[in-house]
């Protein structure tokens, strides 16, 4: 962490550290007895997050005293900048009404499926928020909000869950890996690029977003294993938001949080209140700052509660009590986050009312984009599944396109 021997906070814009993220090849010893080092501090300060979760302001919306934000020495946080916050909070209120339109869109059936993050938008917006243009984000299926903050077309973003065959936007173009449906597959393809950005020189840092379910598999340590190693500049974005589908945390680790599986990959964690917009930008800002410096990469644990169901084919009742759901609708980001700046006194009425306004012109654009009929090739089922067609794929789209011919010869 950016702290001097004597545990006070370092400025790193007065006193940046000298980085090593361009030095290709693997880092010549530990990352941890680098950093001891480097910021005079003990192994276990480095890497092991506070002994409570970082939190700014709490639940009804008001500054905690700094003696209550769970800081220590070495994990000690400024507040972020009022246009920062301000950019939050309408990306907060586009997050919320994109999240109850699409659910209105699947039961219209202009969506096959929708993972709502509607209570997790906090995790979503800081996550887009944190990097720099050049840096690479990589989403899970439930990122949705994260991708449009990152600058997507609405539309664009949607088209995978209309169904269709690809995943509506250019990852290239954009920085931001196509939302994955398989668990965990996304932290290899953030390591991946983040090792040739490494190789290359280049100056990125790629978020890569996951939930507490994929710590439970195997790309989990495999991507933070070989991040490690390799002293990649990476930021591990954990959302634990209790669940993995229906199975509780407490049936998936034992250990006393997600943020100290870094530990053993000599890695530094962190964990912070995932619905405390405030304290997850300035959390998330320094991460990347960090590893952008040469710190290696890092893990972020954020405590945040999906609000809704694992999607619209999944039924919560079954395995959460309604009472568990209402004592977290009391800690809802969005509310938190207008209380705390109509008291800052950087919300007004009027200034709400254009956010609102502009939430609304995002819901029109996906109402009206997934309502437009798409023009369907069905051999576009075996056009991109490889390069080569095999030989069943051939036999499967000659057996469709006869079957099509024939359909037609009978109209």
């Amino acid at each position: 962490m950016t702290i001097s021997a004597d545990h006070t906070a370092q400025d790193p814009d007065t006193n940046p550290p000298a980085s090593n993220a361009a030095a290709p090849g693997p880092v010549p010893e530990d990352a941890a007895s680098g950093a001891v080092r480097k910021f005079g501090i003990t192994v276990e300060d480095y890497m092991l997050p506070a002994r409570h979760q970082i939190q700014m302001v709490g639940p009804d919306g008001t500054l905690n005293p700094h003696t209550e934000q769970g800081s220590q020495p070495g994990h000690e946080y400024a507040l972020p900048g009022d246009e920062e916050l301000m950019a939050a909070y309408e990306q907060l209120v586009i997050g919320r009404r994109v999240n109850d339109q699409n659910s209105a869109l699947v039961r219209q059936g202009r969506m096959a499926v929708y993972p709502s993050s509607h209570g997790q938008e906090a995790c979503q917006v800081a996550a887009a928020l944190c990097l720099s243009e050049g840096d690479w984000m990589f989403p899970t299926y439930r990122d949705s909000v994260a991708i449009m903050a990152r600058g997507i077309d609405p539309v664009q973003t949607m088209t995978l869950f209309r169904g269709d065959w690809h995943g509506g936007y250019n990852p290239a173009e954009h920085k931001v890996g196509i939302q994955c449906t398989p668990l965990t597959t996304q932290l290899l393809h953030g390591v991946g690029v983040a090792h040739a950005a490494k190789l290359r020189g280049e100056d990125t840092v790629v978020l890569a977003m996951c939930g507490d379910g994929a710590t439970s598999e195997g790309d989990f340590h495999e991507a933070l294993n070989f991040a490690a190693v390799f002293h990649l500049p990476v930021v591990f974005f954990v959302q634990n938001n209790q669940y993995a589908i229906s199975v509780p945390l407490a049936h998936q680790s034992v250990a006393p949080s997600l943020a100290h599986k870094a530990v053993g990959y000599g890695m530094a964690g962190e964990r912070v209140d995932g619905n405390d917009t405030v304290a997850l930008l300035a959390v998330l800002g320094r991460a990347v700052r960090l590893a952008r410096e040469g710190s290696g990469p890092l893990l972020v644990e954020a405590h945040t509660y999906r609000m809704q169901a694992h999607t619209n084919a999944d039924d919560a009742t079954r395995y959460r009590q309604d009472s568990e759901v209402a004592e977290w609708v009391a800690k809802d980001p969005l509310s938190r986050m207008k209380t705390y700046l109509t008291g800052r006194g950087l919300l007004d009425g009027r200034r709400a009312a254009a956010i609102a306004e502009k939430a609304e012109a995002v819901a029109s654009q996906l109402r009206e984009g997934l309502s437009e009929d798409v023009l369907v090739d069905p051999q576009d089922l075996f056009k991109y599944v490889f390069s080569t067609p095999t030989p069943q794929l051939k036999e499967q789209s000659a057996m469709l396109a006869d079957e099509l011919a024939r359909e037609e010869a009978a109209k």
